[in-house]
């Protein structure tokens, strides 16, 4: 019997162990910006920061750090690229990869981007969130673009992090479907 309950207990205490290990090493992942303690609180927190720190008027850098510091180490984010009507498909880059792409457009042109609705669901340390956004170009415009952000989130029990936000705007023969407006 003690022969049995001794790789058992060895499983157990090493998932453990990996479990600490990985929570310690995302908080302290060699690059990754520390992060503002209400950034990262709430799953509403972290998501409005995400949208502050991507927004600003045009000629304004925007706060890539703290956009950084909301990310787990190798976290993904996604748009569904439109390549000819009627399809799309997905771009899958790492943040630096983001930043490159979008940063020097958001700069350029002037970007806002903020939450019209929000549907979630969760279980354990993982949520989901569908966010609807709109986009303009200065706070008081009209909006030139709709869609949605899916955002995974991972909470480690100390604070929220980005796994992946993979995002689609609305098109003319892709409406968003009324469950996603505001009401």
């Amino acid at each position: 019997m003690r022969r049995t309950q001794d790789p058992l207990r060895t499983l157990v205490l090493t998932v453990a162990l990996i479990s600490v290990s990985f929570a310690a090493w995302a908080q302290t992942a060699p690059g990754t910006p520390a992060a503002k303690p209400a950034d990262v609180a709430t799953p509403d927190a972290i998501i409005d920061a995400v949208y502050a720190s991507i927004s600003g008027p045009a000629g304004q850098p925007r706060d890539w750090a703290r956009f950084g510091s909301l990310l787990i180490p190798g976290a993904r984010l996604i748009p569904s690229a439109r390549r000819t009507p009627g399809t799309t498909t997905p771009v899958v880059w790492s943040a630096a990869e983001y930043i490159a792409a979008a940063g020097p457009g958001l700069e350029r042109q002037g970007f806002f981007e903020r939450e019209t609705h929000r549907t979630t669901e969760a279980f354990g340390a993982v949520l989901h969130a569908f966010s609807t956004y709109d986009s303009k170009r200065t706070p008081d415009g009209e909006p030139f673009a709709r869609g949605i952000n899916s955002f995974q989130l991972y909470s480690d029990g100390t604070r929220w992090w980005i796994v992946t936000i993979f995002w689609d705007a609305e098109t003319a023969d892709k409406p968003i479907p009324a469950k996603y407006l505001s009401r």
